[in-house]
């Protein structure tokens, strides 16, 4: 009985400091700057993991289009009744085409229907194909005499034709000619499969066997998949940065991302094996590859078209250190060192330089405008920072603009991340690279980090972050309400430390739900759809709302960082005349809050709330894609109070026009 009379005291008087606490009012001096938002603040981090290229961004719907995998009929079937043994062969050209060496010969005997001689593609876990859309078929092909007609089908899961054209070889010889036809699909088909099936007699050499959606991002032939980058577009991004992430490390350094083999005609770039192919034996992906059709132009191009600043990573001489650990000698850096050069010149050089011209070549005489680099990935170590010195010296040297991103390791503290802040901020660092795949609660504890680093030393890249629902890469991880609502949590400290963290981005980027390595990720794609999770609409709604100056917020004059479960912050956006009020509440209960705002400027009657509420593990799916996203309500605003009530569990951003 004691017991529970002292536990109903406990709780009474919990009730009491819960009340008193609501009480007191969030204050804003919405005219005291406290600090100055970079354009960069928010943006997004791509790697290709997860099919987040081939198979994903990059709308390619082949696979295996060059017959380079490890195995080269992988996602091939070649089958019919008039194929004896060795009317098909895959040759090797090795030396002769060392970028893309085999091709596949098919010898065609007396065809006339469409079950004497099949090629069959399986495509990337199906074939998505749309009722109505024209689809662009392209090939390399090679052939002594005229003979042979190919007949291109788009096909149902049953086999079932749903778009026919045929292609007739225009030229015969000894040389590789490209040929291109288009057929319209007559049915919407989640995983569907691509047919040639060859008629006459000959024969024909075959490569590059390649198939495009007709509404690729702004009508590119052969680009990107358009639903895709539209995601990222809507967020207006201040960077992107790529190619990842692991993959710029490789398993080993033969295995790493050389941007160079990314560059020019797509038949010319070297196909490499993705890293995470085998990575992880809860999901092996063993028909993971990059064919680089989403090269360095690419991204610089689509950094270019969402209004991002681009952000390469390049190798600094070392492979991943939890596979191999491999690192080039230091007396042979000078390539790698190099490569980051050369880098700057594609991006930025005259027309006249050697990789300015080349940049031309593609289409893009103007400059790119780089303004950072990173060098290395997640790597660590005494020998990631004397070879980060050699890089560091040389870039500096010729282009002292460029400013260097620095990885601090793997994790966001002990001696590896301890050895390495301490001796990057020493050498004056212009960004160091921290990342963090923590638990929730890790996100919500953590929100004050920043609080206390030197505002005048090295600037912080929040490089990857991701609140794990179930432990570091478990299957099992989600990418529910409950990590989204705590990552908003820490971002409230990221922003009001906005002269200590330069740039921030959630990864991974994208996922494909048949084809995913690693979770949690930001945006899920089939074949045909995509949908954002909750934490995709946290970073949506900071990188729309983002401001331009951090202003003063408090609650009994300390930052808002946990009292009564209660996050914020606040900024002012010079462009629009807000204040942009940022406020989570963590916990179960509604809280009402009053926010009483210093200004010399007059506010107006009412604001926008624009919200997101739910249960913490409510999830967004394809068929619920706006499950978890933000509603608006408006608020009243009197005088220089405004009453703000917080549902539970919510993340609120409240907009007051400055007049």
């Amino acid at each position: 009985m004691r017991r529970k009379y002292f536990a109903a005291l406990c709780l009474a008087a919990l009730t009491l400091s819960s009340r008193a606490q609501k009480s007191v009012p969030i204050t804003i001096n919405a005219d005291k700057v406290t600090a100055q938002v970079k354009p960069t603040m928010w943006g997004v981090f791509f790697e290709d993991i997860n099919m987040g290229a081939d198979g994903g961004l990059y709308a390619e719907l082949i696979k295996n289009r060059s017959f380079e995998f490890g195995m080269p009929l992988m996602g091939w079937t070649v089958k019919g009744k008039n194929l004896k043994e060795g009317d098909a062969l895959v040759l090797n050209r090795q030396q002769q085409q060392q970028a893309n060496p085999r091709f596949l010969r098919l010898n065609v005997r007396n065809a006339s229907s469409k079950n004497d001689v099949i090629l069959n593609n399986e495509g990337f876990r199906g074939i998505g194909t749309k009722k109505g859309l024209s689809y662009d078929f392209s090939i390399m092909y090679r052939q002594a005499s005229p003979g042979v007609k190919l007949h291109v089908e788009l096909q149902d899961e049953k086999g079932n034709a749903i778009g026919e054209s045929v292609l007739i070889p225009a030229e015969s010889g000894a040389e590789w000619h490209k040929q291109g036809v288009s057929l319209t699909c007559k049915a919407t088909v989640l995983k569907g499969k691509f047919q040639i099936w060859f008629e006459g007699n000959g024969t024909i050499d075959l490569d590059m066997i390649s198939l495009f959606p007709g509404d690729t991002w702004k009508s590119r032939k052969g680009g990107l998949r358009a639903d895709m980058v539209q995601m990222l577009a809507d967020m207006k991004p201040g960077f992107i940065r790529f190619p990842g992430g692991c993959i710029v490390e490789g398993r080993d350094l033969s295995n790493r991302y050389m941007w160079k083999k990314t560059l020019g005609p797509v038949e010319d770039r070297e196909l490499n094996i993705n890293r995470w192919n085998t990575e992880f034996k809860h999901r092996l992906t063993t028909d993971y590859y990059q064919t680089y059709g989403l090269g360095f132009f690419e991204y610089f191009q689509m950094a270019e078209d969402i209004g991002a600043e681009p952000l390469p990573i390049i190798n600094c001489g070392m492979a991943c250190q939890f596979n191999t650990a491999e690192v080039v000698p230091m007396e042979q850096l000078g390539p790698y060192v190099q490569d980051a050069l050369d880098l700057v010149e594609f991006a930025n050089g005259a027309v006249t330089t050697t990789w300015g011209k080349k940049r031309a070549e593609m289409g893009h005489p103007a400059p790119f405008n780089l303004k950072m680099m990173g060098i290395g990935n997640e790597n660590w170590g005494p020998q990631y920072l004397e070879r980060l010195v050699v890089f560091t010296k040389a870039l500096k040297e010729k282009y002292p603009e460029i400013k260097i991103v620095n990885s601090s390791g793997t994790d966001p503290n002990g001696d590896r991340f301890d050895y390495l802040n301490a001796s990057l901020r020493k050498n004056k660092a212009d960004l160091i690279d921290e990342h963090y795949y923590r638990a929730p609660e890790w996100f919500l504890s953590n929100a004050t980090r920043y609080d206390s680093y030197d505002k005048k030393g090295s600037k912080v890249f929040a490089g990857e972050y991701a609140a794990q629902s179930d432990g570091i890469a478990k299957p099992t991880n989600q990418n529910n309400w409950r990590t989204a609502i705590a990552e908003a949590a820490f971002m409230t400290g990221l922003e009001r430390n906005a002269d200590v963290v330069n740039m921030a981005s959630y990864a991974p980027l994208f996922a494909h739900v048949d084809g995913w390595q690693w979770t949690p990720d930001m945006i899920w794609v089939d074949d045909l759809h995509v949908y954002g999770t909750p934490n995709y609409y946290v970073q949506k709604m900071y990188s729309l709302y983002k401001g331009t100056s951090v202003v003063g917020i408090s609650l009994n004059n300390k930052v808002v960082a946990g009292q009564d479960s209660l996050y914020a912050s606040a900024v002012v956006d010079a462009k629009t005349n807000e204040l942009i009020v940022k406020v989570v509440n963590a916990s179960a209960n509604a809280q009402t809050r009053s926010i009483q705002i210093k200004s010399a400027k007059k506010l107006p009657v009412s604001a926008i709330n624009t919200y997101i509420t739910n249960d913490l593990k409510a999830v967004n799916s394809f068929e619920k894609s706006t499950n978890v996203s933000p509603q608006d309500e408006r608020i009243a605003v009197k005088g220089k109070n405004l009453a703000l009530t917080l549902k539970p569990y919510s993340f609120n951003i409240v907009r007051l026009q400055l007049k």
